[in-house]
């Protein structure tokens, strides 16, 4: 099973729509998929002693990450880098077993021209310290309020291309890193 990470707990996020888009592409390859969006995130989590006890109702998200076997990550950019929500949520997860040794792919949406490029590469260098097997096709969407319609898809035909390459190419990163594992 692979998981999506909406990035953002922002309501209403273009990191939300462009995640349904690549939700999209998987369930044309018939990949199993579970969605962790952060916006979801119970509020309890985010009580100070959540660091040393983490609520039961953390625990979903938890297994949902311990339980795939590729991580895909659309984050936007805020300011310059990752949203802190993204940045807790991965420090409030089991170390090191969460990242380690799994894939990860990256997608990165910002209004601005470079499309998240910094929050993308701040987050290579931390699954990167997690020993995470980092899948180097990167999609950046810049000025992404003016690359989605009003349904929420791409206008970009060849954007729409590049995500759905993205996600082919990630299911077949992921699925050779498994065979490699096995023969070990």
């Amino acid at each position: 099973m692979m998981t999506l990470v909406v990035g953002t707990n922002r309501p209403g996020s273009n990191s939300r729509k462009v995640a349904g888009l690549i939700e999209h592409f998987y369930a044309e390859m018939k990949v199993p998929l579970a969605v962790i969006d952060l916006a979801k995130l119970p509020l309890e989590t985010f009580l100070p002693v959540s660091y040393k006890d983490k609520p039961v109702s953390f625990t979903a998200f938890s297994d949902t990450i311990l339980r795939s076997s590729g991580l895909h990550v659309v984050t936007p950019e805020y300011n310059g880098g990752m949203p802190g929500v993204l940045k807790y949520f991965i420090d409030m997860l089991k170390f090191p077993e969460s990242f380690e040794r799994r894939p990860v792919c990256f997608t990165g949406v910002a209004m601005g021209a470079w499309g998240a490029l910094r929050p993308v590469e701040q987050l290579q260098a931390i699954f990167g310290y997690r020993n995470a097997y980092i899948y180097p096709e990167r999609v950046f969407i810049p000025r992404v309020h003016e690359q989605l319609d009003e349904s929420g898809g791409l206008k970009d035909p060849e954007l729409s291309a590049r995500l759905q390459a993205q996600a082919v190419g990630f299911v077949e990163f992921v699925e050779r890193l498994q065979r490699i594992s096995l023969r070990s």
